[in-house]
Order: C-alpha cells, then structure tokens, then sequence
C-alpha cells in the first residue's frame, strides 16, 4: 500500500502536513502533563490535612499520658500510706484513668476525621487531575484527528486505486488508455493538463495520449514509470 505520493511537489506537502499533525498531538500531549501536573499538586492540600492529623492524634495521645503519669506520680507518693494510702493511690489512678481515656478518645477519633478527609482530598485531586489532564490532551486530539485522518484515508484509497490503474509497468492497451486521456482532458483542471500539454483536446482526437496520462498521473499523485503513447 502507497502512503503518500510519488510526485516530489505533493509527497513534500502531505509528508509535512503528517509531520504538522504529530507535531501538534506531542504539544497537545505536553500541555494535558502539564495541567495534570498542576492540578495534582492540589493534593499536597489533602497531604498535609493527613499530618495534621497524625499530630493531633500524637498530641492527645502525649495529653493522655500526660495526664496519667501525674496522677500515678500521685498515687505513687500517697501509696503505702498506713490505713488510706493503697486505697487512696488506686483512686488516683482510676481517676487519673477517667481524664485521660476521653482525652485520647476524642484526639483519636478527631485525628481520624482529618486523616479520612485529607486522604479522601488528595484522592479527588489526583482523579481531577487525570481527567483534565486526559481532556485537555484528547479534546484537540480528536478534534484534529477528526479532521486529518479521513483526508489522508481517502488519498490512501485514492493512491491505491491509481496505482493499481496506473503505477504498473505493463503497457496500456489502447482502448485502456483511450479511456484514461479521455479522463484527463474532461475531468481534470485546466492548470493541470496545462503543464503537459497546450491542446489537450486536440490530442486527445489526434490519439497523442502521452500528456494527457502524465496529467492524470500528476493529479493522482504518482509519476508514470515511462511514457505511454
């Protein structure tokens, strides 16, 4: 299968214009890296969200210990004394318990809300970031693709078939290339057959084909191998 002409004038055109579209799908690649990248970094919100909860967690939990060494340095000083001494010390630490424990209870449970939330807030950011990054690659990409692509189908289809036609190196048979110089000179434009022959009408009567395939070769984007008359 032939991808692009063999005439040099339009195998430059459609050899640039591929280049033009890859071109322009690697900048359209670079800016949806670039959005992602920026939108990612919204999560550093959500990561810091999750170490303040880490260190409120940590503060309640040393608030809590705290709160029991001072009470079991209470005990600790009152205990072993005659008659109320154990008993009093056990009290201190049961009470020493009772302050704390809801202490860490709550710093705990406050510490897991921030973590949830600031995981649940870098998670949003990074699906965020995808999704614009891909949008913001593939909505131009489609759009251009859209555009291109079928053209060069057809002049894929379009090449294909003239070569078939034309591109082979077996001579024309004469009502073959009747048919085609009756082609060239009635279908093609005028600029085109200019730039092979000056009447291509007259030739075509006379049966001088030579031109008049050229042309048709021209327009079709494939140089005939050799002159055909």
């Amino acid at each position: 299968m032939r991808l692009y002409p063999t005439v040099p004038r339009r195998r430059a055109a459609t050899l640039g214009g591929d280049l033009a579209v890859v071109l322009l799908l690697v900048l359209f690649g670079w800016l949806g890296l670039r959005v992602h990248d920026t939108v990612a970094e919204l999560g550093a919100f959500g990561q810091g969200v999750q170490e303040a909860g880490v260190a409120v967690g940590g503060t309640a939990r040393d608030a809590a210990a705290g709160l029991r060494g001072g009470f079991d340095a209470a005990a600790g000083v009152v205990e072993g004394t005659p008659v109320l001494g154990d008993g009093v010390a056990d009290a201190l630490r049961s009470a020493g318990e009772q302050a704390a424990a809801p202490v860490e209870r709550r710093g705990a449970a406050q510490a897991e809300r921030l973590v949830v939330a600031g995981r649940d807030g870098e998670r949003r950011a990074l699906a965020t970031a995808r999704l614009l990054g891909w949008l913001t690659f593939l909505t131009p990409a489609i759009l251009l693709l859209s555009r291109v692509v079928p053209s060069r189908v057809r002049q894929v289809q379009a090449l294909r078939a003239a070569q078939s036609v034309l591109g082979d190196r077996r001579p024309l048979d004469p009502d073959r290339e009747r048919a085609l110089a009756a082609r060239a000179a009635f279908s093609l434009p005028y600029a085109t057959l200019a730039r092979h022959t000056q009447d291509p009408f007259g030739d075509l009567v006379a049966r001088r084909h030579v031109g008049l395939i050229s042309a048709l070769g021209e327009d079709a984007g494939l140089r005939i191998p050799s002159a055909r008359s």
